[in-house]
């Protein structure tokens, strides 16, 4: 979550993340018991071994305790009680037990939480969960290849197929091999200033939440990982230019500081319907805003409110017109005049045909000098 909302020097972390627990199977939830008291972990996981409980009788109330549920360190949820019967369940634990007969705690943890297998299926159900919610990017940080692959697919389809533009961002050669405008590859990980070296897998984590909190306008391009001190591994020029060459986003050291060498997905097969632009997130951003924008403008204002004949599809023409001029305002697009948009009757009599034509704007990212040097200045 820290590495996620971590955003970079030049772009804000994600304005929400929606999380999601895979059932799994053979997890285990940690337990403890004090006196008549059974405190039980609401969810498996080694995760509820770092939970403990402190009870201690109030000084000026003979007969009240106050129970405290303790993790890392700090109380999350304390109660005060006369009898274990009056004891709910917080976020993280419940609580089981009846009698005034009330054991006191200095700090008993909860132990055997064991962390269930994660199979393939569970992401399956993830996957299904997660469709109706809208998102820009989707993280696995996994190494399986079959889930990888079925992130991958997932995208593609939401993106093509449903009408909610996204990108998946995940590491390892499968990932990049995806050869997907919709995905994301991590070649190489990051070392932290506190001694902390986070895997290509673990550095989807910060890739997804600076890639959701970067504006159409912006790009991750030499853009600043935080607290990063190297890139783990360290790569070379030519490994960068390599990774680069096969559509993997990497990290590099850059006098001093940790960068993304290029903001890019793993499209890597150029077309002349679909060019190398399209494997360069910047413009990717501007094309998926776009799209998800005007699905919600239209869903909210205008299917089913507006009349399908020339006035009601000025109205159309007139937002969209609109809408660009602003996202030309702020460089997310060049060269566009409200002739670049058509607004027809369909074949059907509900039915709208709308044309847009646009230029997306990306960064300045390969700069050539060309210097001339004369000795004297006779000789110039």
């Amino acid at each position: 979550m820290r590495e996620m909302m971590k955003g970079s020097d030049t772009t804000a972390g994600p304005s929400k993340i929606l999380l999601y627990r895979p059932t799994g199977t053979g997890g285990v939830q940690a337990k403890a018991t004090v006196g008549a008291l059974t405190v039980t972990a609401l969810y498996p996981g080694a995760r509820g071994n770092d939970i403990s409980i402190i009870i201690s009788e109030q000084i000026d109330d003979e007969g009240t305790y106050d129970v405290s549920t303790v993790i890392d360190g700090t109380v999350v949820d304390k109660q005060s009680i006369t009898n274990l019967a009056q004891l709910k369940a917080n976020a993280w634990v419940g609580f089981s037990g009846t009698g005034t007969e009330i054991t006191e705690s200095a700090g008993q943890p909860l132990t055997t939480g064991a962390d269930p297998t994660v199979a393939t299926a569970d992401y399956s159900n993830f996957l299904a969960a997660i469709e109706p919610y809208q998102f820009d990017i989707l993280v696995y940080d996994g190494t399986d290849s079959t889930t990888i692959q079925a992130f991958a697919a997932f995208v593609e389809r939401v993106s093509n197929n449903v009408g909610q533009k996204c990108q998946a961002v995940m590491a390892g050669d499968t990932a990049a091999n995806c050869n997907s405008e919709f995905v994301i590859a991590v070649k190489n990980g990051v070392k932290l200033d506190d001694g902390t070296q986070l895997t290509a897998q673990q550095a989807t984590w910060w890739v997804g939440g600076a890639e959701a909190g970067a504006l159409y306008y912006q790009s991750l391009t030499y853009a600043q990982y935080p607290h990063a001190v190297e890139a783990n591994p360290k790569l070379t020029d030519t490994q960068a230019q390599e990774a680069v060459e096969s559509g993997c986003l990497c990290f590099i050291d850059s006098f001093g500081n940790v960068k993304v060498c290029t903001d890019i997905n793993t499209l890597t097969t150029f077309t002349v319907e679909k060019g190398q632009e399209f494997s360069k997130n910047r413009v990717m951003r501007v094309l998926m805003q776009i799209c998800n924008d005007t699905y919600e403008h239209f869903s909210n204002y205008f299917i089913g409110k507006v009349d399908n004949n020339e006035t009601g599809r000025n109205l159309l023409k007139g937002w969209i017109v609109g809408y660009l001029n602003e996202m030309q305002a702020n460089n997310g697009i060049q060269n566009f005049d409200a002739e670049d948009v058509t607004v027809e009757a369909g074949n059907n009599v509900d039915a709208v045909l709308i044309n847009v034509s646009i230029q997306p704007v990306d960064s300045v990212e390969k700069i050539y000098m060309e210097i001339t040097v004369a000795v004297t200045a006779e000789s110039e």
